[in-house]
């Protein structure tokens, strides 16, 4: 048992720390293995080390993803933390990028 449960708060993993701000910003969407097939969509919210997009297919909770907001050279490397249903067809995934941190701003 670690020490997050032994004091009766849950997993911090499973806690939002940082303050999510909605933000629509055009990205390119792609798998990390097909890097080919990308979708141009929007973000819902931001945060320094995720983001909340919208996107025309499900996906899988862990999936590597290619992000690339139209005003950047290299797409970041995030993993799909959660996939669901939303209007009409799309559906909202939830990313994190474990790695780095994003600064949105600059987007």
């Amino acid at each position: 048992m670690n020490n997050s449960t032994q004091r009766g708060r849950p997993d911090q993993r499973l806690c939002r720390i940082e303050k999510r701000l909605p933000t629509l910003i055009f990205v390119y969407l792609a798998s990390i293995r097909d890097r080919h097939t990308r979708e141009r969509t929007l973000t819902e919210n931001v945060s320094p080390h995720g983001v909340r997009v919208i996107s025309k297919r499900s996906w899988r909770p862990g999936e590597e993803t290619l992000i690339t907001p139209s005003t950047w050279e290299s797409p970041q490397v995030g993993r799909v933390i959660y996939c669901s249903p939303g209007a009409g067809s799309g559906y909202y995934l939830g990313i994190e990028f474990p790695d780095r941190t994003v600064e949105w701003s600059s987007a």
